[in-house]
């Protein structure tokens, strides 16, 4: 659905349990698993995990925020030394690389210590003929899950799926070609951010990703 202007979902559990009517041709689906991307992403996650009677994990990416926009995403780093830059932010000039490696260097420590939180000593993903459904709370510029999406496909799944509760029309266009499925519950090329589709957009903390990852899993 192509829109401008949408009544904002409650907060992201809501917006999962929304997310997950529109993918209920994948329920009980062999072989299906439901990765968040944190932190935002897996109460969406969580609840489309849930739906759909699948496990539930996550996959750790990190934006590449601006040195002088930290909310201007130049790009984003995932779990197997996966880079994606986005071009025309990078481009744009007024950083140089000096700057570019210190967001890099402190982006992959924050990434490993994630790692470590919410996974601890799992192995690593197996997702080798797995169906993935990537779920994430929102898409802006779409750099994050591009990182994300390449992550995966350099794990040879059966099929990948992208789903969110809302995206930009940027973004939908940069994912879409690169997966199996896109799935956006709403799309706008006015976008803004994804804060204001929701009421209630507070952080999701660590405590809140490990309760709900130790609750799919019990």
């Amino acid at each position: 659905m192509d829109i401008t202007t949408v009544s904002p979902f409650h907060h992201r559990r809501a917006a999962g349990r929304a997310l997950a009517k529109a993918l209920q041709h994948y329920k009980d689906h062999p072989g299906l698993l439901v990765l968040g991307l944190p932190r935002g992403g897996v109460p969406v996650a969580y609840e489309v995990a849930k739906a759909l009677a699948a496990p539930l994990d996550v996959l750790l990416v990190r934006k590449l925020g601006h040195p002088h926009h930290e909310e201007l995403a130049m790009g984003a780093i995932a779990s197997g030394d996966i880079l994606v830059w986005n071009p025309d932010i990078v481009g744009a000039g007024g950083i140089d690389q000096a700057q570019i490696d210190r967001v890099i260097r402190r982006e992959r420590t924050e990434l490993q210590r994630r790692e470590q939180v919410y996974r601890g000593e799992a192995p690593p993903l197996a997702l080798t003929g797995v169906t993935v459904l990537l779920v994430d709370d929102g898409l802006a510029t779409g750099a994050t899950m591009e990182a994300a999406v390449r992550a995966v496909k350099s794990r040879l799944p059966a099929r990948l799926v992208v789903a969110v509760p809302v995206s930009s029309s940027e973004a939908r266009s940069r994912i879409r070609g690169l997966v199996d499925e896109f799935v956006a519950l709403l799309v706008s090329p006015e976008f803004g951010s994804v804060g204001q589709y929701y009421l209630d957009f507070g952080q999701t903390e660590d405590r809140e990703v490990r309760e709900l990852l130790a609750a799919a899993a019990g």
